[in-house]
């Protein structure tokens, strides 16, 4: 069942902006890792670029659109079937991603942000598609989808310069496998990562839906995080937004 929300009164006056042409929204899928090895759960979070046209200076999660080789790459284990049913859920579009790949953009895309590689480490490297996967060859880590929990999905209203449709996922900081430096820095697209506990990180500047998800995730961790647990998923239909469940 669908219920309106009120999003609509959280936006910012830039995030309100309905004048573009209209387009379909892209498949995107992104990440956000939490440690919960202490007290108070904590995630990562970036700061983007201060000149990026697109979200200049706001904290975000690793993510982007999925890329073709992303649904070929070798993994060590599957989603899990709730995950991967509720990824089936409202797909209308010809084309949509297959469920595992936009689990494994949102790995490459976390790599590609921030050089930390989710997985697990063998000594055997993982065959490859190819392209940003080459890293995960070379430190022998193969992306482990079990580990990988789907918690949210939110489609950008329409006539919006840039829409998705993301995915929002989550894995422990366990998940971690190996790291590689200088990824992060003053010319990059992610200026600096920073592990900041839940209840703080909703008060940095960040997108709407970004703060959005982390209430969800909070939820959710409260709630004891299993894969069975419905996933909310925003959108906006006749000028209104609604939030539903999968």
């Amino acid at each position: 069942m669908k219920m309106k929300t009120n999003l609509s009164n959280l936006l910012t006056e830039a995030e309100r902006e309905q004048t573009s042409p209209p387009t379909e929204p892209k498949d995107a899928a992104t990440l956000i890792l939490i440690d919960r090895s202490g007290p108070t759960p904590k995630v990562l979070l970036g700061r983007r670029h201060q000149g990026h046209k697109f979200m200049p200076g706001k904290f975000v999660y690793p993510g982007g659109r999925i890329e073709a080789s992303d649904a070929a790459m070798t993994a060590a284990g599957e989603l899990h079937p709730d995950a991967e049913s509720k990824l089936r859920e409202r797909v209308t579009q010809a084309g949509t991603a297959s469920p595992r790949a936009f689990a494994l953009a949102a790995i490459r895309e976390t790599f590609e942000e921030t050089g930390l590689l989710l997985g697990e480490k063998r000594s055997q490297p993982p065959a490859v598609p190819g392209g940003l996967w080459e890293g995960f060859a070379k430190a022998g880590v193969y992306p482990d989808l079990t580990r990988m929990y789907f918690i949210a999905r939110a489609v950008t209203p329409p006539r919006r310069p840039r829409r998705f449709d993301t995915r929002f996922f989550t894995a422990d900081a366990q998940s971690i496998a190996h790291r590689i430096d200088g990824v992060i820095g003053p010319d990059s697209e992610l200026v600096e990562l920073v592990w900041v506990p839940l209840a703080e990180a909703k008060r940095l500047d960040m997108p709407t839906i970004t703060g959005v998800v982390l209430e969800e995730l909070d939820v959710r961790v409260a709630a004891g995080m299993a894969h069975s647990l419905p996933v909310p998923f925003y959108f906006m239909e006749n000028k209104e937004f609604f939030r539903e469940l999968l």
